[in-house]
């Protein structure tokens, strides 16, 4: 019987020196007599570098040139480590930042979110170079295949919409030759394509929701994410003690979950696999060989406490500049500015007279988004060290751990659910 597609995502810290590419290396030679398609992030903090090269160019800061050739450099170290210093890869790599070096050459484009995209994104395909050649280099035929063929999106850059019918045609007529064809595909998470062939980005973290895309598409047998972490815990065990392994979940509960911020698994990665009933599991890079989290249809709906935080918040306070309630049709208007500028609403709060909402603090979304409705609205944003901490399946000892020291100022509650937008509360200190 003909093996079932598995796909498997291995993020930026899976594959941020030459150890992580041969441990990453190490798990797929366990899969080599199987079809699985491979996507793979920028390595380690590479998308945060190439962000920086963004700002500096769009500012004329002078600074983009050389923070463009130590992020070069410091692919170049680990490639010299993997291959030594003469390999084909070594021109193709370069190829690759050649084309951001076009980029910098020119005036920085007046459209911030169309030149990240065409420069964040090198950091993907480089780095499915660099594996695709080590695997292909350690015996395991591999193929790389750019998803921008693939990943049609509108031309919202930062934040593409996947236009899943023609998505799904070019996997059937580009990518399932190739996975039939044997051996290993490789491709770049967080990417996709206009239909002018521009490139544009996912949103932050998108490289889980590729491989949800690809699963989709071709009704793979299962999805997997390699983390640096046992599976999907109950927080984050780099904020919170005494966190524990889910061994299962829901879809629901992980589309909830992520939803509130939990940082395991992108936010729309769950619901194209719960669609056509695809398991994910969720698993450690460092331990291959532990079970992991499955998330699936029919769990147990009996789960511990989860935490789920997000910094880096807005509160915006929105209010009638004339004396109207704040009605339906000025809820409208609101909310078609909110879709307009792609803000994450995270939290949402109305009185009679003003309209409460919490957002991520993107950029200039939040005040761009602001300008665009003062004719009507006065609008007050409070960006001061706020938090949102979500709490399902929450208990009085959970809520009074998580209220210590914080300022409450937006809470929202339902049955399995609270959400609370919070400040800390600087500690008094007697003067001498």
């Amino acid at each position: 019987m003909k093996k079932k597609l598995k796909v498997f995502k291995f993020g930026g810290a899976s594959v941020k020196d030459a150890s992580g590419i041969k441990n990453v290396t190490s798990i797929l030679q366990s899969f080599k007599e199987e079809p699985i398609m491979v996507v793979v992030s920028a390595m380690g903090k590479t998308t945060d570098a190439l962000e920086r090269i963004v700002a500096a160019h769009a500012n004329n800061s002078g600074e983009a040139h050389q923070l463009l050739e130590n992020l070069k450099q410091s692919h170049y170290v680990i490639m010299e480590e993997l291959f030594g210093k003469e390999h084909p890869a070594f021109d193709d790599v370069n190829d690759t930042f050649v084309a951001v070096e076009w980029i910098l050459e020119e005036a920085p484009h007046p459209n911030y979110d169309f030149l990240y995209d065409q420069i964040v994104c090198v950091g993907e395909l480089v780095s499915s170079k660099i594996l695709s050649a080590y695997l292909n280099h350690a015996g395991l035929p591999t193929q790389w295949l750019d998803a921008r063929d693939i990943i049609l999106t509108d031309d919202i850059y930062r934040e593409g919409w996947v236009q899943w019918d023609e998505t799904v045609e070019n996997a059937n007529k580009i990518t399932k030759p190739m996975v039939e064809a044997g051996g290993f595909v490789l491709t770049q998470g967080f990417i996709g394509s206009t239909t002018e062939n521009f490139t544009t980005t996912l949103g932050r973290e998108g490289s889980d929701y590729t491989a949800a895309i690809f699963s989709y598409c071709l009704d793979a047998e299962s999805m997997t994410i390699w983390k640096d972490v046992p599976g999907v815990l109950t927080a984050d065990p780099r904020i919170f003690e005494n966190v524990a392994k889910l061994d299962r979940l829901s879809y629901k509960e992980a589309i909830e979950m992520t939803y509130y911020g939990a940082k395991v698994i992108h936010p729309k990665t769950i619901k194209p696999l719960q669609n056509k009933s695809i398991p994910l599991y969720v698993k450690s890079f460092i331990n291959p060989e532990a079970a992991g989290t499955f998330i699936g249809p029919d769990v147990d709906d009996l789960y511990p406490p989860m935490v789920a935080l997000e910094k880096n918040q807005v509160l915006l306070n929105i209010s009638t500049r004339d004396f109207s309630f704040v009605a339906e049709h000025h809820m409208s208007h609101i909310f078609t500015k909110i879709a307009e500028f792609r803000l994450q609403v995270n939290l949402m709060q109305n009185t009679a007279i003003s309209f409460a909402v919490c957002v991520n603090n993107v950029d200039d979304r939040v005040q761009k988004f602001a300008q665009s409705i003062d004719k009507d609205f006065k609008v007050v944003i409070d960006a001061d060290a706020l938090e949102l901490t979500t709490v399902r399946h929450y208990t009085p000892q959970t809520l009074e751990m998580l209220r210590s020291g914080k300022i409450i100022l937006v809470e929202e509650r339902s049955k399995n659910t609270v959400q609370m937008v919070m400040k800390v509360v600087p500690e008094l200190k007697r003067k001498d």
